[in-house]
């Protein structure tokens, strides 16, 4: 027996096929879903719920952890492909399986008909230093604290003038350049107070500044998610300690590779990485 739903996420109608693949022993009901709500689309997340007596979750051939209610998080990277696929497998050996479009972005490219500017090699020096910074952050995101802000409805850590937007790239005669994996907030001063999006932990609050990302700030909020926020002046928090949403965490600055004070917020799922704004909404004002 085979049946197909079709769910309504993130207020609008997605295709979202639903079937249950029957056990020699199964006695499945048919009208349990994954209530998946969020944004459906490249860089952006989905919530959803498990059907009942769920043994284990997948989404693209990976265990996905589920809360105690069998609610969980997943997202969708920012170059992500056009389909994806949960599938549930069932206590009795049956499965629930659900395949579903993942909306694509157009996204600011600006082409550039000349090759990128020449740069001299990293010095051992940087080299060293940059490797030491990076296995900072992989540790960082690999800490796993119950928290549940993963749940909540995030807020803007600071108002301000959007500079950046995610996924912005530069493609040089032909040859892409990194897009930009973040927001970028401009307050137009240093030493502007920002705010914690979302509960969670700090996983990294750098003593010195990182050569690119300067004074790094990291935040857990469960099931994967993390926020990271760049270039800050000062941290008003350290490593381990828990933080609430609107919470005081730190303050603008310039640190790093930065032209001037703002506010760089990154989000990332696992290796995908997010755009914030589809967690937010646009800036008020």
């Amino acid at each position: 027996m085979q049946r197909r739903l079709f769910l309504a996420a993130g207020g609008a109608l997605a295709g979202f096929g639903l079937w249950r693949v029957r056990s020699h022993a199964a006695n499945l009901d048919p009208l349990a879903d994954f209530a998946l709500t969020g944004q459906l689309t490249q860089g952006g997340w989905a919530r959803g719920k498990a059907p009942l007596d769920t043994a284990r979750l997948l989404f693209g051939g990976r265990e996905v952890r589920l809360a105690p209610d069998r609610t969980f998080f997943i997202a969708f990277d920012r170059d992500a492909p056009p389909r994806a696929e949960l599938v549930a497998e069932m206590n009795d050996g049956g499965a629930s399986k659900g395949q579903f479009a993942i909306a694509p972005r157009s996204w600011q490219i600006e082409r550039i008909p000349i090759g990128p500017r020449p740069g001299s090699a990293p010095s051992e020096e940087f080299a060293r230093r940059r490797e030491a910074e990076l296995a900072q952050i992989k540790a960082a995101r690999l800490r796993d604290n119950a928290v549940d802000g993963w749940r909540q409805k995030f807020i803007y850590p600071v108002f301000g003038r959007i500079s950046g937007r995610f996924g912005s790239q530069r493609i040089y005669n032909g040859t892409p350049g990194a897009y930009h994996s973040g927001m970028d907030i401009a307050t137009g001063t240093s030493g502007t107070p920002f705010v914690a999006p979302a509960d969670g932990v700090v996983i990294l609050a750098a003593d010195s500044a990182f050569t690119l990302e300067g004074r790094l700030l990291m935040i857990d909020h469960g099931m994967g998610l993390n926020s990271a926020f760049l270039h800050c002046s000062s941290h008003a928090v350290k490593t381990g300690d828990r933080v609430h949403q609107g919470q005081f965490i730190g303050r603008i600055g310039a640190t790093g590779r930065a032209t001037g004070p703002h506010l760089h917020w990154s989000i990332k799922w696992r290796e995908a990485r997010l755009d914030p704004l589809l967690f937010v909404g646009n800036m008020p004002g």
